[in-house]
């Protein structure tokens, strides 16, 4: 699709700011979308595996309209509500909106690669996916975060109601706005994530440590050395990151 240079393929990839009569500045927006596609093209090549599961794996009787349906995704867990009617609406990064308009390609399940590239890139959305699609092969636990969350589930109609109303394309990051971020708010009424909390403790154990302010230092001098630009400023510098690193230990 995107190596044709028809004129209709270029509308299919040109952004809405870019006038399809003006070829010339037109073209390097194709150029970019063939590259990226390329590479998608590629990744899927070496890392995709076919997912084509039977809907009768799942007992859609067991999910009510509100439920907060979890699965293992990547290296995270990926979350969604049940809307009713083999219906889950789940946010999800994913590359293809960025290098293609084709609806039907978008629509398809969201495979790995297109969710990594997604986060990469930031771009994600709110989409409605059937049961099949959300769980990409695996078990899916339901109302799960029921038991870790202190405050009460909404009514199962209200959060229903608050996931189809934010339906649509958003920035995603993994830190600050990701899909549990999106189901927490929907259930519970506040955005949070324990993921994010677990891997920001993680990684502020490993960073804001005592060692790690020693082999700083160390670091530190043993680079002015070798690069022979020992100065007041410089030691001092070396000194007060080593140090802050200390003090936030």
């Amino acid at each position: 699709m995107l190596a044709n240079k028809s004129l209709s393929g270029l509308a299919s990839l040109a952004p809405p700011t870019c006038p399809i009569n003006k070829r010339l500045r037109c073209e390097p927006v194709a150029a970019d979308g063939r590259a990226i596609m390329f590479l998608f093209q590629l990744l899927n090549f070496f890392f995709s595996a076919s997912k084509n599961e039977d809907v009768s794996k799942y007992d859609l009787s067991l999910y009510k309209r509100g439920d907060l349906l979890e699965v293992p995704r990547t290296l995270f867990t990926h979350f969604g509500i049940y809307l009713g009617d083999n219906r889950v609406a789940h946010l999800i990064p994913d590359i293809l909106p960025v290098i293609t308009r084709n609806k039907s390609a978008i629509a398809k399940m969201v495979t790995n690669n297109r969710l990594l590239l997604g986060v990469i890139t930031k771009a994600a959305s709110v989409r409605v996916d059937s049961v099949v699609d959300f769980a990409y092969g695996s078990e899916i636990l339901v109302n799960h975060m029921d038991r870790v969350c202190s405050q009460p589930p909404l009514d199962g109609d209200e959060v229903a109601k608050r996931a189809e109303k934010l339906l649509g394309s958003v920035t995603y990051s993994l830190l600050w706005y990701n899909c549990e971020h999106y189901v927490m708010y929907c259930r519970y009424g506040m955005a949070i994530s324990y993921q994010t909390y677990q891997f920001c403790t993680t990684l502020r154990k490993i960073v804001c440590s005592r060692m790690n302010s020693y082999l700083t230092a160390l670091c530190g001098a043993a680079a002015l050395l070798y690069l022979g630009c020992v100065t007041p400023l410089t030691v001092l510098a070396t000194l007060l990151v080593s140090f802050t690193i200390w003090m936030a230990a």
